[in-house]
């Protein structure tokens, strides 16, 4: 498709979608439009047990293959940004510019299909549900459908950024994400007789504060981690000690070496603080995405085609959010790009806006590596 048309469909689609948010593994509409563009193209859609989300195919796949990857799913908010194109959906909100990954990697799309006989291999188009959830990498991952691919790009909106500006960087960029509760188990008893219990409530205090210790005294104090309570429970009047004590939260990491220690010292401290307070201890752990580890190689060779696109390239300064690109880049060298889309209110929050004038160059930058990647990998 030619730029002049490919621009203002790009910008209309992404309106659309922006205009229509569903949730994570809800995405059933979301899943049909993409369909339905792509077959109108004569791009061929997968057949693969997905229930939303898909993968699609340009070229000879089984000359080399390079895979291009946008998510598709929104978030439980309500918008406040006053767009013309706001969600129609209260309550639900692309607060987080899966809107713009979805219309910018369909645009790459028609750009690929248009010059389909001078490929040098193979592109897989992949929209990807539930980033938000946590899973719908897995889900992609699990069909197999990329195993023949020898490298994946990813892009995200960035409000840290104006338009034409990229934020790249090889090693981590994005955090493992892990969640935890953990509940001690004392003996409850009445709030005058302490002695006749044990009491979970300065035991969980002590906890809380042990757990800051293990950032500042067992992790490189150059070394960016995190350990977040985020909820204490305990009790349910004022004078009787309770028998239990939850807390829940987050650990952050950027590198597997310190995710493995940081998990290994959070389970010595409760179940030896337990122990010292006469207590019992319960922690449910759940391993979310690793960290989002850009291909030193591969990251040079975006720089130099971001550069010759005309984009101002800055160093991606690394965060503790999460990523489940990650889970990709587990299997097969990659690239996660943090697209400026203009300085304005952060990811996940009412107001989030990504300036459509930064699609097109988007679109063509994602085109662009797959034809460059294809023409040099053996």
């Amino acid at each position: 498709m030619e730029t002049t048309r490919l621009e203002p469909f790009i910008i209309d689609t992404f309106k659309e979608l922006h205009s229509c948010p569903e949730l994570s593994y809800e995405e059933f509409g979301t899943t049909a439009k993409i369909k339905s563009i792509l077959q109108k193209e004569n791009i061929e859609v997968l057949d693969l047990p997905l229930k939303t989300g898909l993968v699609a195919k340009i070229g000879n796949e089984e000359s080399p293959v390079v895979a291009l990857r946008a998510d598709i799913d929104a978030l439980p908010i309500d918008e406040e940004t006053n767009l013309p194109y706001a969600s129609k959906t209260p309550g639900k909100m692309h607060a987080c510019g899966h809107d713009f990954h979805t219309a910018a990697l369909l645009g790459a799309a028609l750009s690929l299909k248009s010059t389909e006989d001078k490929l040098k291999g193979g592109v897989l188009l992949v929209f990807q549900p539930a980033e938000e959830d946590a899973g719908g990498a897995l889900k992609i991952v699990g069909t197999n459908a990329l195993k023949d691919a020898k490298v994946i790009y990813g892009l995200h909106t960035s409000p840290l950024y104006p338009v034409g500006t990229l934020g790249i960087s090889p090693g981590p960029v994005m955090a493992a994400v892990d969640r935890f509760t953990v509940t001690f188990v004392g003996k409850g008893c009445h709030a005058a007789h302490p002695d006749e219990g044990a009491d979970v409530i300065p035991l969980v205090s002590e906890f809380v504060l042990a757990l800051q210790t293990i950032v500042s005294r067992n992790s490189n104090p150059f070394a960016a981690n995190l350990v977040s309570v985020t909820k204490v429970s305990a009790g349910n009047t004022w004078n009787v000690l309770p028998e239990t004590a939850e807390i829940e939260g987050t650990v952050r990491t950027l590198t597997i070496e310190d995710r493995k220690m940081i998990k290994s010292r959070f389970y010595a401290l409760a179940e030896g603080l337990a122990a010292a307070f006469g207590a019992k201890v319960k922690i449910d752990w759940w391993d979310g995405p690793p960290p989002t580890i850009n291909d030193v190689l591969w990251t040079n060779f975006v720089e130099h085609i971001a550069e010759k696109e005309g984009f101002i390239v800055e160093a991606a300064t690394p965060s503790l959010g999460g990523e489940d690109f990650s889970e990709y880049q587990a299997k097969i060298p990659g690239v996660y790009i943090k697209v400026g889309t203009g300085e304005t209110y952060p990811h996940h929050t009412s107001k989030f806006v990504a300036d459509p004038a930064a699609l097109l160059p988007a679109a063509n930058l994602l085109a662009h590596l797959a034809r460059e990647t294809l023409r040099g990998i053996k």
